[in-house]
């Protein structure tokens, strides 16, 4: 059993910090303006004597952003430095720390990506990350936990199409990139089943199940979930960024093989369901 009281939950604002809250409620939890994690006297200060599971759920998440000149710096220093000072704080303080990971740490070219494939980002974001994972698997106690394409309680994919279709807008979407969805509620039953497990420590790949699918396929599965009549065209990624400046290069594949997590009697959920169910709440909010 997990004593809540001894998680230190980094990243409590972002789309994964808001759903580890709710289900750790007496965790600690901290945000940028608490401890700023790309700070290394800020993370060498801060108590760590009431601590025994850091979980990392702070990123620097806009990928097109860190193509940018300071976007690049912003994405270094949360993804790549504040990963190793939290890894240096663990090692210091006999810690585990739990960090996330992302499917942009590959290029996409393996239909399936296993924990063990070596990293090879196409994008700032993409290397920052990696370098992140790199640092935190030095570590004796470490879980890095690879997820894709999180969908939770902020700005993200899923409600972005449900307001356009609640505008009547017809919207052209990739479809060469494939993956699957994983919402914020599936990926904190993952970590939570990992530590009542206390599982091997190491990398495990966690996202929802299902037949892997394009943004258009899930754009035409989040119309019909909703009741939208409309009609989704398909582009390829290279049409849709034409002439647009300081756009990140995507991985076409980003699905995640699940037989890791799934051989330690761990479930996942396909995502279409958990998608109904997240819409649903949507449209009655």
């Amino acid at each position: 059993m997990v004593d809540q009281s001894k998680l230190l939950i980094v990243g409590a604002h972002g789309q994964l910090g808001v759903a580890l809250c709710g289900k750790y409620p007496k965790a600690q939890a901290v945000d940028s303006n608490e401890i700023d994690i790309s700070s290394q006297p800020a993370v060498d200060a801060f108590d760590w004597s009431n601590v025994e599971v850091i979980i990392n759920a702070a990123a620097y998440t806009n990928v097109d952003g860190a193509e940018t000149a300071e976007g690049r710096k912003a994405a270094w220093a949360v993804n790549s430095v504040g990963a190793a000072n939290l890894a240096r704080a663990a090692a210091r303080n006999d810690l585990t720390l739990i960090h996330i990971s992302s499917d942009y740490v590959f290029d996409g070219k393996e239909l399936e990506h296993t924990e063990t494939e070596p990293f090879s980002p196409l994008s700032v974001y993409g290397g920052s990350k990696a370098a992140g994972d790199a640092v935190v698997s030095v570590l004796p106690k470490h879980y890095i936990i690879r997820t894709s394409w999180v969908i939770g309680d902020g700005k993200n994919f899923v409600r972005t199409m449900l307001g356009l279709g609640q505008k009547g807008i017809a919207p052209t979407v990739v479809a060469d990139q494939v993956g699957r969805l994983t919402f914020t509620t599936e990926l904190v039953r993952g970590i939570d089943h990992i530590l009542a497990q206390q599982s091997p420590f190491g990398t495990y790949n966690v996202s929802n199940d299902g037949e892997p699918a394009s943004w258009a396929e899930i754009t035409r599965q989040i119309f019909q979930e909703a009741g939208f009549d409309l009609v989704v065209s398909d582009t390829s990624t290279e049409e849709y960024y034409e002439g647009k400046e300081c756009i990140a290069p995507r991985p076409l594949q980003s699905t995640l093989s699940l037989n890791k997590i799934k051989a330690t009697d761990f479930s996942p959920t396909d995502w279409k369901e958990e998608l109904k169910t997240y819409i649903t709440k949507e449209l009655q909010s």
